[in-house]
């Protein structure tokens, strides 16, 4: 971000990633959520599966330290934990579709309010693929997605109906934007956490649905 309002993208992925519970297996989508293997999980075993078939990585490498044979689905380099494995790609995905997979954090152009998500095809795109986020979508334990709270013209991505093709419905459990963490519930889109300098008229100025905001809002939680 180019001011100092609302998330850094590496805090919107520390903040989901403090809702990964010891021992799950978690899948990180391509873009912002392959941040989430930055953040020190401390005494938690948390094992990181890539479609690509690595399982077992860990933080993002630092400049110069790259292994050129080791990237994530997202093609970034990674690193290995102790006990990580390479699989076949067939078998890394025999993993999601056995529902092995505790959670996937995926990002998305928009998510409606009941919990439907699309982050495969933009208005006005011809061809393209729905890949492994299918998959994923329908197999997962839980689905969480980090984005952006609008477009870069401005235009929501928190909406009532997804305007776009959907890759899922009505699977996302939480989300988290630059602007604040948000839970998908029965009763529909819920403010869970405000982002610093963030006020609840501006999530509601720029949410393009029905937002279900309690009369208090706790800041963001930072640290696990």
């Amino acid at each position: 971000m180019s001011d100092a309002k609302g998330l850094t993208r590496q805090q919107m992925c520390d903040r989901l990633a403090m809702e990964f519970a010891d021992g799950w297996i978690v899948n990180l989508g391509i873009g912002i959520p392959t941040l989430c293997s930055n953040y020190d999980f401390g005494d938690k075993e948390i094992i990181f599966h890539a479609e690509n078939g690595v399982i077992g990585y860990g933080p993002l490498t630092g400049a110069g330290k790259e292994d050129l044979h080791l990237v994530n689905a997202g093609g970034q380099h990674v690193t290995l934990n102790p006990g990580a494995a390479i699989v076949h790609h067939a078998d890394s995905f025999g993993l999601i579709r056995s529902g092995r997979i505790d959670v996937t954090v995926l990002g998305a152009y928009e998510v409606a309010e009941n919990g439907d998500f699309a982050n495969w095809k933009m208005a006005g795109q011809k061809g393209g693929g729905i890949g492994g986020a299918m998959d994923l979508a329908a197999c997962a334990r839980h689905v969480f997605v980090a984005m952006e709270q609008t477009t870069r013209q401005g235009r929501p991505r928190l909406v009532e109906r997804c305007a776009i093709p959907v890759t899922a419905p009505g699977v996302v459990n939480l989300v988290v934007t630059n602007y604040g963490l948000f839970e998908i519930t029965a009763e529909g889109m819920a403010l869970r956490e405000l982002a610093p300098g963030v006020s609840v008229d501006e999530v509601k100025a720029t949410t393009g649905c029905n937002l279900r905001v309690p009369s208090e809002v706790p800041p963001v939680r930072l640290r696990g």
